[in-house]
């Protein structure tokens, strides 16, 4: 299984499933993260990708010692279901 990759020159996370991409945008501004945007590519969707890629880039915003700000609905989503990221925001 593929890792999130902080790739902080684009200001996305990214995780490679069978050759595409799905990306969490964000802009970093001091020690605070916004997500602005998820896509994940239409192949992958249903399969679980992007909540992979968010719990993955939402743990290397934690190990970052990072406060998230969810502007992108899917992460926001994501963090409700999710009780143990709540710390985050």
């Amino acid at each position: 299984m593929q890792a999130v990759r902080d790739n902080r020159s684009e200001q996305e996370f990214t995780l490679e499933v069978d050759g595409e991409v799905a990306v969490a945008a964000y802009q970093r501004e001091g020690d605070t993260i916004v997500f602005t945007h998820t896509l994940v590519p239409a192949r992958l969707e249903g399969h679980g990708v992007g909540s992979r890629l968010i719990r993955g880039s939402l743990d290397l915003a934690r190990d970052q010692g990072l406060k998230v700000v969810p502007q992108c609905p899917f992460v926001r989503a994501f963090i409700e279901k999710h009780p143990a990221y709540r710390d985050l925001v």
